[in-house]
């Protein structure tokens, strides 16, 4: 992240608070499976395989759609080009939308498109090929974090540790906002997600636009 503008990393850290947000009410309206967080979600399909298969099928079909998420927020953002970002979120925030609206009937089919949204997401930020931002998953920040605070006390930068607490911060701030509005709203509070996203890619947009002006 050290590469990264700081517009760059204020955007990131909105859409890890969008993605704990999410992750939140799928958490509970799954009964403990996530939409973003897809270690878990093998953790889960594992010990489904071992004796619970229901389970298992709800992991795996979570995990197949957060990979088709993957794949079509590459192909969006490849298409893009230097509107990768602000493309890739109106894709999220598309996704979120149509999750919103199938969950109101169906909601194990909207959680699948939620999952996909959260995948989308993860190629917001890309470089050579690769995904030089996670957003939805904070294992890689705090092994960062933990490594930029031992740099830090060897006498290396003093600060490089801040964007991946901010990162985990935004993530967890997020998912306390979405336990809070589940009991409130349920998966209408998904609607709160798709404003997110839409403000995101507005802000990805302007960023875009002054970069060219």
């Amino acid at each position: 992240m050290l590469r990264h503008r700081k517009r760059d990393i204020a955007i990131a850290v909105g859409a890890s608070v969008l993605a704990g947000y999410v992750d939140a009410i799928g958490f509970l309206s799954l009964g403990g499976f996530f939409v973003s967080f897809m270690s878990g979600n093998s953790t889960r399909l594992a010990v489904g395989v071992a004796g619970l298969p229901a389970e298992a099928l709800i992991a795996a079909r979570l995990i197949a759609s957060f990979v088709a998420g993957v794949v079509l927020g590459s192909l969006v953002g490849a298409a893009a080009k230097r509107w990768r970002r602000p493309g890739v979120l109106l894709l999220v925030a598309s996704l979120l939308a149509s999750a919103t609206l199938v969950a109101m009937g169906a909601p194990d089919l909207g959680m699948l498109l939620v999952a996909a949204a959260m995948g989308a997401e993860n190629t917001t930020f890309e470089r050579d090929g690769e995904v030089s931002i996670g957003l939805t998953y904070m294992t890689g920040a705090l092994v960062k974090l933990g490594q930029r605070l031992a740099g830090a006390l060897m006498g290396g930068p003093k600060l490089a540790w801040a964007p991946y607490l901010m990162l985990w911060l935004g993530l967890v701030g997020g998912a306390v906002a979405g336990a809070l509005a589940w009991p409130a709203f349920g998966l209408a509070g998904l609607w709160v997600g798709v404003a997110g996203a839409l403000v995101l890619a507005g802000a990805a947009f302007l960023v875009v636009r002054s970069e060219e002006a």
